[in-house]
């Protein structure tokens, strides 16, 4: 698809405010400041930020893109996310919601997408760190830190894997000899929203949500893949289909652990489905206050999104000591497949919502099963069906273009077209099929060149800005530049952690 030409570019109206019922992730590390000659911007917080150094924008042009706007603001203003969150969360599949795009949709999408970069930004990447591998910040202070103030959520629980497992290319590891952990990553968090009147105002109920780390550029865990199929029920899950049957890379990130490991002697999903557990129990029946579970990631945090969202229903957590029935919904943004059909019927059998975001120039979602997967043609799928090596996607697809914006190099690159803050402009541009890129949040463009070189160069926005001051190095008192002690990690599980999964049948 051609580019739109940059003198058609249609900035959004900075003086526009965010609707009531989004939750506004603002990360104020990511502002940035632009010459005074810059004639408009764009930022989800303020006007100070990036700004067009294009041609004059014809008066009928900014006409066009103010009706948008208009048009979106009044949807907002007719329905909101606290009388239609059930429909917003999947109950009909999102019909007629993504064409024209729905503009609560939209801004759910985009929030839920940064609930699962807040994994990207909190995490230690830094073979230099004594902490890499591991969250700069404690559970109590995620939010905070990362200048997301009131998000209306407060982490409940972190999420840690065990690092013995094929994929080299994933987990990041410290050249210390003395770290914070030899065996484990940081996978995540689960995250609860809080009691605020202003949070149940705006949500309509009360929402779980789990947020699952994956990559930002570097695919090369792609090949690490051992792209064969397994049954669930050979790792513990309860389904007792041996037709059911998921990437055995997936599954082993999922449900491996170390017991000599103070951090991941329970497995990803022993931590998950206790902190899940716990959580249902404590707010399930509440008085006059609905629950959702949302579960969201990006690229390989996709896979485990999906794959952690089937083991909850699978588990039967999301029903509630009553017997209330609590809806489970993934949203994932470049995800891989996960697992074959047999795997996706039984998803929808058990009733979990997936709605997936992709770049159609991302090689990322067409993997693993390039070959065989939902596209082949029906005779090949019923011959083919079970082998090892016949993927099927699950839920409904939405599909961008990054050709479509003003703001992007039109060129293909594997990385940048995987990245997921340029998946996120992508969305705040999105209004339906073939209709015009129109940013409709004022969500600042510059975050795509945070940890990518996407945006086009006369935007003049450095690439991978985002960087820890001095690297996070300190001087000490007595004038050496030292790296700091961080508080000491998370490495405690619930306390009660044996009991719950006892209670489960799932033996620790």
């Amino acid at each position: 698809m051609a580019t739109i030409p940059s003198h058609n570019l249609l900035l959004p109206n900075p003086t526009i405010n965010q609707s009531a019922h989004s939750l506004s992730f603002k990360p104020h590390s990511t502002l940035l400041n632009f010459p005074a000659a810059v004639t408009r911007a764009v930022s989800r917080t303020d006007g100070a930020s990036i700004s067009s150094r294009l041609e004059p924008v014809e008066k009928y042009e900014i006409t066009a893109a103010e009706d948008v706007r208009r048009r979106d603001r009044e949807a907002k203003e007719t329905k909101s996310l606290r009388d239609t969150w059930r429909k917003i969360q999947g109950e009909d599949d999102w019909a007629g919601l993504m064409d024209p795009m729905d503009p609560v949709l939209r801004s759910e999408l985009i929030r839920y997408g940064e609930m699962a970069q807040a994994c990207y930004d909190a995490f230690d990447f830094d073979p230099f760190s004594r902490y890499c591998g591991s969250c700069r910040f404690t559970r109590k202070k995620l939010f905070d830190s990362l200048g997301i103030f009131d998000s209306g959520y407060e982490a409940a629980r972190y999420i840690y894997a065990t690092s013995n497992i094929n994929l080299p290319n994933f987990f990041s590891k410290s050249r210390w000899s003395k770290v914070w952990s030899k065996n484990a990553n940081w996978m995540g968090y689960v995250a609860v929203s809080d009691d605020s009147e202003a949070t149940r105002h705006r949500l309509g109920r009360r929402d779980i949500a789990i947020a699952w780390r994956g990559t930002v550029t570097q695919l090369e865990w792609i090949a690490d893949l051992k792209d064969f199929l397994k049954p669930v029920s050979g790792n513990g899950f309860r389904c007792r289909d041996p037709a059911v049957k998921a990437e055995s890379g997936f599954l082993d990130l999922y449900t491996d652990k170390d017991t000599s490991c103070n951090f991941s002697k329970f497995s990803a999903r022993e931590q998950l489905l206790a902190e899940v557990k716990r959580l249902v129990e404590r707010y399930g029946d509440e008085e006059g206050v609905d629950l959702s579970i949302t579960v969201t990631g990006h690229s390989l945090g996709g896979a485990l999104a999906v794959l952690s969202a089937y083991d909850v229903a699978e588990m039967g957590l999301n029903r509630t000591k009553k017997g209330k029935v609590v809806p489970v919904t993934v949203f994932t943004y470049s995800a891989p497949r996960v697992g074959n059909i047999r795997f996706k019927e039984r998803m929808e059998e058990l009733g979990v919502k997936v709605l997936r975001v992709v770049n159609k120039h991302d090689v990322v979602p067409k993997s693993p099963g390039l070959f065989l997967n939902e596209h082949a043609p029906h005779a090949l799928k019923q011959l083919a069906g079970g082998l090892p090596w016949c993927y099927c996607h699950v839920g409904e697809k939405l599909a961008l273009d990054h050709q479509n914006s003003p703001f992007l190099k039109p060129s293909v690159d594997l990385s940048t077209a995987h990245n997921l803050e340029a998946l996120l402009h992508l969305l705040d541009g999105y209004h339906g099929k073939g209709q015009r890129f129109v940013l409709s949040s004022g969500r600042d463009p510059a975050l795509v060149n945070k940890a990518s070189d996407f945006l086009k160069d006369h935007f003049m926005v450095p690439p991978y800005w985002r960087q820890d001051a001095n690297k996070g190095m300190v001087r000490h008192t007595d004038g050496r530049w030292i790296q700091p002690d961080r508080i000491r990690a998370e490495d405690h599980h619930a306390p009660d952690i044996h009991h719950l999964l006892t209670q489960l049948h799932h033996p620790s």
